[in-house]
């Protein structure tokens, strides 16, 4: 009976693995590519080994707006530019319908930070300097607000990497 229950387990644990692998891959591959800005890091935790520290300009945007105001979890608008990735905060979001160009992005509030998708870039030992010029996160994001970093670019939306190649 003990080795039906452990393999049980095992399987279910094997296929909420396996669900949510395949929750990431559907949102990388049909998600909307969303740009937004990065905010200047203390330069002493920009590089750190192989990985660099992110912050959004727009969390800093919706902090100046709001205050402390703002809940510990939720969603924001966002609007792309016409005819590019490139993302502005429009407003917390309120249920109203989205319009042309806009999305939804989730937020938590951690240790008085908006993190929205991730707080760090993680790439190859010995490649920090492909990566000195972005100036923006890309994200892949889902209607329902959830979003996965993809890539950095540069200003003018180029990817940066080891040869400059789209994620």
């Amino acid at each position: 009976m003990a080795r039906w229950l452990i393999a049980a387990g095992l399987v279910l644990v094997l296929g909420l693995v396996n669900a949510s692998i395949w929750r990431n891959e559907s949102l990388l591959a049909s998600g909307t590519l969303v740009s937004l800005e990065l905010a200047p890091v203390d330069p002493r935790s920009l590089m750190q080994g192989d990985y660099m520290a992110l912050d959004w300009a727009l969390a800093r945007e919706l902090r100046q707006r709001l205050g402390e105001d703002l809940p510990a979890a939720g969603a924001i608008v966002v609007r792309r530019e016409a005819g590019s990735s490139r993302a502005a905060l429009v407003r917390l979001d309120d249920g109203t319908p989205l319009a042309e160009r806009e999305n939804r992005l989730a937020y938590t509030v951690r240790d008085g930070r908006i993190r929205i998708a991730t707080d760090a870039y993680f790439f190859q030992e010995g490649r920090a300097g492909d990566f000195e010029r972005a100036r923006y996160g890309a994200l892949r994001v889902g209607g329902d607000g959830r979003a996965l970093l993809v890539g950095l670019q540069d200003a003018d939306l180029g990817w940066l990497g080891p040869r400059g190649e789209r994620p």
